[in-house]
């Protein structure tokens, strides 16, 4: 077992348990590795087909993060470590298993509480979306802030983006704005809202509940146990986003990248919310903020298999194409203010390339050998 998870079980009535998985990298605030990835799956997959599980339980390490991502120094380095624009088999490697594990947790047969807490980003954001009940709290800060490292909101956001208010994703993912534990609630990105103190009340509760071996009936319970629970927490406060929507709509709506991108650039407001949103596109890629556009025109009528296919490649090209290699670099690693973009303005971005298998790859790799229509 990879030494950053920590996998066991706790006793229930009547027999049964309730999974409890913690990442525990608490130093990187909980970014996760392929060793992670694998060993989240690995035992999702035996508590899934395991009857004596009735749900699981998923939480980080800390107070600062439940998930700040996946290990994006790692990527970097190995993309640095081959020729340019070489075939990376670590990075495909790493995108497909992260991309299979937030499917897993998306189509679980059993209730999978995610506990939310504090910073939730990226790969944070895959593992939490996906699941059948999902808990933040007043020390949440959910992102998709890609555009800060040149890379692209994935990890089912081609979905889940798209099944926001409109045109609120798009927003979303061209700015990266952080969203606080009532923006959650209000965009549907989470379900129940409970103090940071509750949890140890929460797993008190919960191992005290008449589980059943019928996942309906457990998933009926557990939401029934965090509305109990959510009735005893403080109110939240209003949400930027639900006060902000009718600007946000009219700033984000438009027919091209270069318009709803040229719309947010020219924000003239006094609103600090807003200008923080500005500012990370202003100082974000052009080319990512060209592809959030292309990504969510083209899935919106596609499955949840075909939207993992179509980021797999996408995140492909922008490591080894894009700008990926060199947002991590300025962003994270020399902590440059000025990266080195590659496109001066999303005018000059021609993304096509981004959305199809490089031929001198080979022969296109799948995540899901069922859906081979996604590479279209």
């Amino acid at each position: 077992m990879s030494t950053s998870i920590a996998a066991h079980t706790l006793p229930l009535p009547g027999g049964l348990r309730l999974g409890h998985l913690r990442l525990q990298a608490e130093r990187s605030l909980n970014a996760l590795n392929l060793g992670m990835v694998d060993e989240l799956a690995r035992v999702l997959h035996d508590w899934q087909n395991d009857p004596g599980i009735a749900m699981v339980l998923i939480d980080g390490a800390g107070e600062r993060a439940f998930c700040a991502g996946g290990d994006v120094r790692q990527l970097q380095a190995s993309i640095r470590e081959l020729p340019a624009g070489a075939r990376n088999h670590r990075a495909e490697d790493f995108f497909a298993h992260e991309y299979r594990l937030d499917h897993l947790i998306h189509v679980y047969r059993k209730p999978i509480l995610v506990w939310g807490h504090g910073v939730v980003m990226g790969g944070g954001m895959g593992l939490l979306v996906g699941a059948s009940h999902r808990v933040v709290t007043p020390s949440s800060r959910l992102a998709m802030p890609e555009i800060s490292i040149g890379l692209f909101p994935d990890v089912a956001a081609s979905w889940f983006l798209n099944r926001l208010p409109t045109p609120l994703g798009r927003f979303l993912g061209m700015t990266g704005v952080a969203m606080n534990a009532a923006d959650a609630l209000f965009a549907g990105l989470a379900d129940f809202h409970l103090e940071d103190a509750q949890k140890s009340t929460l797993i008190a509760v919960l191992q005290e509940a008449e589980f059943d071996i019928d996942p309906a009936y457990n998933q009926r319970l557990l939401s029934h146990v965090l509305r109990s629970l959510q009735n005893e927490a403080q109110p939240l406060p209003t949400s930027p986003l639900y006060e902000r929507y009718a600007h946000i709509a009219q700033l984000a709506r438009g027919d091209s990248a270069l318009e709803v991108v040229s719309q947010i650039l020219a924000l003239d407001s006094e609103d600090a919310w807003l200008n923080q949103a500005r500012q990370n596109l202003q100082q974000g890629s052009p080319l990512t903020a060209a592809i959030v556009f292309e990504q969510l025109r083209r899935t919106r009528h596609l499955s949840l298999q075909e939207c993992f296919e179509m980021e797999f490649v996408v995140a492909l090209n922008c490591c080894q194409f894009g700008d990926f290699a060199e947002g991590v670099r300025a962003r994270l690693i020399d902590k440059d203010p000025a990266p080195r973009w590659r496109y001066a303005h999303v005018a000059a971005v021609d993304v096509a390339p981004f959305f199809r298998w490089p031929q001198t790859w080979g022969p296109r790799q799948y995540i899901f050998a069922s859906t081979p229509a996604a590479s279209t």
